[in-house]
């Protein structure tokens, strides 16, 4: 019997390239804004990190304003991936390494930015995590959160988290904005900025980036063409299964 962290690194090495190409994690309005915050509040001579860097999309548009950047992933393929799409970039100051969000293989107070961008859903214990990015970040340091969110009501939410699992077995839990407020606030973070978006979710390519099995793909459907009215106008549930959730973005600081 696999461990959870065994069964996300089976999930996703063999699927590198398809994060990779992904439109929605290649760009987007979050993306757009993380990158003009961050240039306000770098310098060269700084040192970021990103927590579960999947493809090297978040790391990519940061880097060019730090000194260095760490790009932390426990899947051989995606830092495989973020090799060479820094060699590419010709963005030499990305270094990759491997390791676990809640067991950071880093000194206190290193960074002055730690980031995450659609990765803590994966996490079995979100909690010891932020502390740990916490931990070594710096007093003063900026972190940066963007994740999907939890449903906007109760029965919204368990439609959508059946539906993250039966895509991905991975997918532990989206969590609301009140639940990552709270986590953040324990974890020694203050909120700054938050922002919400959009993200429209292309059905075929949703299940096709996890290799989804066609049983599971036919009960999604299946709860898709079961729910209710308010869950199908909330989700904006299509025709063809496509869908959307919402994005959030939180900028804080580690007191100093």
């Amino acid at each position: 019997m696999r461990t959870h962290d065994q069964t996300v690194q089976q999930q996703f090495d063999p699927r590198a390239e398809a994060y990779r190409v992904s439109a929605v994690h290649a760009a987007g309005p979050d993306l757009v804004h993380a990158e003009a915050l961050v240039r306000h509040a770098a310098a060269r001579t700084d040192e970021a990190l990103d927590v579960g860097c999947g493809a090297g999309h978040l790391a990519f548009t940061l880097a060019p304003h730090f000194g260095h950047t760490v790009a932390l992933d426990p899947s051989p393929s995606m830092r495989a991936m973020v090799s060479a799409g820094a060699l590419e970039r010709n963005l030499r100051q990305i270094e990759v390494s491997a390791g676990q969000a809640t067991s950071l293989p880093f000194d206190t107070g290193r960074f002055a930015l730690v980031c995450t961008r659609y990765s803590a859903h994966h996490w079995t214990a979100l909690e010891a995590a932020l502390q740990e990015m916490g931990r070594v970040l710096r007093p003063g340091g900026h972190a940066l959160i963007i994740d999907t969110l939890a449903g906007e009501d109760v029965l919204t939410d368990t439609y959508l988290q059946a539906m993250e699992l039966l895509r991905d077995v991975s997918h532990v839990r989206n969590r609301s904005v009140g639940e990552w407020r709270s986590l953040l606030r324990a974890a020694g973070f203050a909120e700054l900025e938050y922002r919400l978006w959009p993200t429209h979710l292309q059905f075929a390519a949703w299940v096709a980036r996890m290799d989804t099995p066609a049983e599971r793909i036919a009960a999604i459907r299946s709860l898709q063409n079961a729910a209710p009215r308010e869950v199908r106008d909330t989700l904006a549930i299509e025709e063809d299964g496509s869908f959307s959730i919402r994005t959030a973005l939180f900028w804080l600081r580690k007191a100093a």
